[in-house]
């Protein structure tokens, strides 16, 4: 393995640690604050907005720009909002106003520092070892998905300062880390003669005239925003399974857990064959496993039915992220990652905004019920609608249209 691609690890290693301690504060002083599950979806739609409205120029950006510089800036930003949440926590009565206002910048920062970061990979290592690497990465993201909640869960029992002030101290760190990665991205020709607007949406177009991509981001989208059960936790951690802060970093905890030991998997013994299908059947069992925990009032069945819906969405991230690396040409990687970004990534925070919403309407428990069968019916419809992602076989054999 390279110095860079070391490098590359430990900065996504400490960046989603930070991500996570911060997600985790985030979400419990909120909801102390508020007492409302409907503040606990603004969280996410505070995010999501800018995520909206700024990812798509940020691909445009990666693919013009050094993406090793984009994503050292981008952690250092965050470094200065986490300042800006510490800060915040000092004042006698924290602004709930405040918090969705740090979260608008944070979500404008992730919106570049995603598609970069996403592109930045392919960089590092050759074709035949990006599968390898991939699973490297995503191991990577969910070792630091285990231990970020739990941190931030111990750091609560210190006071929501202690937690933001460790995720200044992490975010400095990683900018550090990936200022230090010696590869830059291959100069491009700015001067192409399209449009900034043709520039933009041309990610989005190669999504759409490509239905394997089209479907596997799809896919995903529609999965994360019926099934996602994150926003929800802490009302589960402090009202139903009656566990407190440090259940509720358990909680987070064990989907990264379940998909850390399928990511690690992966890394020694990458898929080889049938990849469409165990896609599908990861996303199925995602449903299942989120009707489980919905109905669960047990904190062991919901550990174990959280850790059985992370090692099946595992499956189905490694399946996506190599087919659409492969498939895609260099020159096109910022932009696609940046639909793939929007896609997923952004779908993460309008599911909470969604799961808010419904579990305002419905009820928390029966909101998350009907987001697990909302996710079965996908994936019943996209495998009709998609035969050419179904029917994928072995991913190194995929290559750039």
């Amino acid at each position: 393995m390279s110095k860079n691609l070391l490098l590359f690890l430990a900065a996504r290693f400490f960046g989603v640690l930070a991500s996570q301690v911060q997600s985790v504060a985030v979400g419990y002083q909120v909801y102390e604050l508020t007492r409302d599950p409907m503040a606990l979806g603004f969280v996410g739609l505070a995010q999501f907005l800018p995520m909206f409205a700024l990812t798509l120029v940020a691909g445009d950006v990666a693919d013009r720009y050094d993406r090793r510089f984009i994503l050292g800036v981008s952690y250092a930003l965050q470094a200065v909002l986490s300042a800006g949440l510490f800060a915040l926590m000092l004042t006698a009565h924290p602004s709930i106003m405040m918090f969705y206002g740090l979260l608008a910048l944070l979500g404008s920062v992730r919106a570049f520092s995603a598609p970069a970061g996403q592109s930045f990979l392919p960089l590092l290592v050759t074709v035949d070892q990006l599968p390898r690497a991939i699973a490297w990465s995503s191991s990577t993201f969910q070792i630091a998905t285990i231990a970020g909640p739990a941190t931030g869960g111990a750091a609560l029992v210190f006071g929501a300062n202690a937690a933001f002030a460790l995720c200044l101290a992490l975010f400095a760190f990683v900018a550090l880390l990936t200022l230090g990665i010696t590869v830059e991205s291959p100069r491009r020709d700015h001067a192409s003669g399209s449009t900034v607007l043709q520039r933009v949406t041309a990610g989005i177009a190669y999504v759409r005239h490509t239905p394997i991509v089209l479907g596997a981001l799809s896919l995903d989208l529609f999965a994360v925003l019926f099934g996602g059960v994150t926003a929800m936790l802490p009302i589960y951690a402090r009202d139903i399974l009656l566990v407190g802060p440090e259940g509720l970093g358990l909680l987070r905890s064990a989907p990264a857990a379940g998909a850390a030991v399928v990511s690690i998997l992966l890394g020694f013994r990458p898929l080889d064959r049938q990849s469409g299908p165990a896609m599908f059947a990861g996303v199925a069992i995602f449903g299942i496993a989120t009707i489980v925990f919905g109905l669960s009032q047990s904190f062991i069945v919901s550990l174990l039915a959280l850790s059985a819906l992370g090692a099946s969405d595992m499956i189905s991230v490694y399946v996506r992220n190599a087919l659409v690396q492969m498939v895609t040409p260099d020159h096109m990687r910022g932009r696609v990652s940046a639909v793939n970004f929007l896609f997923i990534g952004a779908s993460n925070e309008l599911g909470e905004f969604e799961s808010g919403l419904t579990a305002a309407w419905f009820g928390v428990v029966p909101s998350v019920v009907l987001g697990g069968l909302g996710t079965l019916g996908v994936v019943a419809l996209w495998a009709w609608m998609f035969p050419s992602l179904r029917n994928v076989d072995r991913l190194t054999t995929l290559r750039a249209a």
